[in-house]
């Protein structure tokens, strides 16, 4: 099958394109330059130098394509509404293109924060967010009733792996160190669901090969891992103690990740390998955290 992939060269998309050519796909890569084009070839993808607003780029990729993998999300969270507007664009493009055909589109979607002792389930749809407008489930599965091959792949909010940079273990370490202290809210019992990156690419692959239209799968090796166990692992790994905080010192330590440190958001995964014969095979979060050479 040759893919289009778009966030080629992101934390989760770069993963996913080493699967998808280990399992002998090829693979055709979104990127925004040139230089990151360079390190896509490189690495046995063809790139394809653009963005989600860039419609005709959009359009040639898709039209080469057996399927589409998309990832591709800004950074920029200041800018929501339109990295939101930006993809819905991008996604009603593939849309257009896909029309009347039985070939498949993967889109990425997160696992909101439950009630304590709520596991959120492959068969929910997820809440509407007014202050979070991006919408990437909402559109797949409406793509999904006017007959396209569309699903979604939910992945945790820790999403790990060695050299990780971006996601919330580095932004959580960082925070400590500045801190002086890794903290924790309360007991620290709150569940937190995670996945190794190369274990979350094979729920996308095997979602593109297998899934049904109108379904989410999920990339979640553990369902629930009590935070205070992640904050002890950042803890020994930089050599800080960790500390029970209160609300209002977690907010006052954490600032805008205060409300995710403290959530709840266990994850099902019963589904996902049941359908799909998935089953996680890297190393589990506080093990990947503890790794001397996890971050740099």
């Amino acid at each position: 099958m040759h893919v289009f992939l778009t966030g080629a060269n992101g934390w989760i998309g770069s993963a996913i394109g080493r699967d998808l050519l280990a399992a002998g796909h090829s693979v055709t890569g979104l990127v925004r330059t040139r230089e990151k084009g360079a390190a896509l070839a490189a690495a046995g993808i063809t790139p394809l130098i653009g963005g989600l607003g860039d419609v005709d780029t959009l359009r040639a990729g898709a039209s080469d394509a057996d399927g589409i993998i998309h990832t591709a999300f800004g950074l920029d969270l200041s800018q929501i509404v339109a990295l939101a507007a930006e993809e819905r664009l991008a996604l009603e493009t593939f849309e257009t293109v896909f029309a009347g055909s039985d070939r498949p589109i993967i889109v990425t979607g997160g696992v909101p924060l439950t009630p304590p002792g709520e596991t959120f389930m492959e068969n929910a749809r997820p809440p509407v967010m007014p202050a979070f407008p991006r919408a990437s489930e909402q559109i797949a599965f409406a793509l999904a009733e006017r007959g396209l091959r569309a699903s979604v792949v939910r992945n945790p909010r820790s999403v790990h792996g060695q050299g990780e940079r971006h996601g919330f273990v580095p932004m959580l370490a960082a925070v400590a160190r500045a801190k002086g202290v890794s903290g924790y809210v309360g007991d620290g019992q709150n569940l937190w669901p995670s996945v190794h990156r190369s274990d979350s690419a094979r729920v996308y692959r095997l979602a593109l090969e297998r899934g049904a239209a109108g379904e989410a799968y999920h990339a979640i090796a553990e369902e629930g891992v009590p935070y205070r166990a992640i904050a002890e692992a950042i803890g020994r790994q930089l050599g800080l103690p960790a500390r029970s905080l209160t609300t209002e010192e977690a907010e006052a330590h954490f600032g805008g990740l205060a409300m995710w440190v403290a959530g709840n958001g266990p994850a099902s995964n019963t589904q996902t390998r049941a359908v799909l014969g998935w089953e996680p095979r890297e190393l589990r979060i506080i093990a990947d955290i503890e790794r001397p050479d996890y971050s740099h």
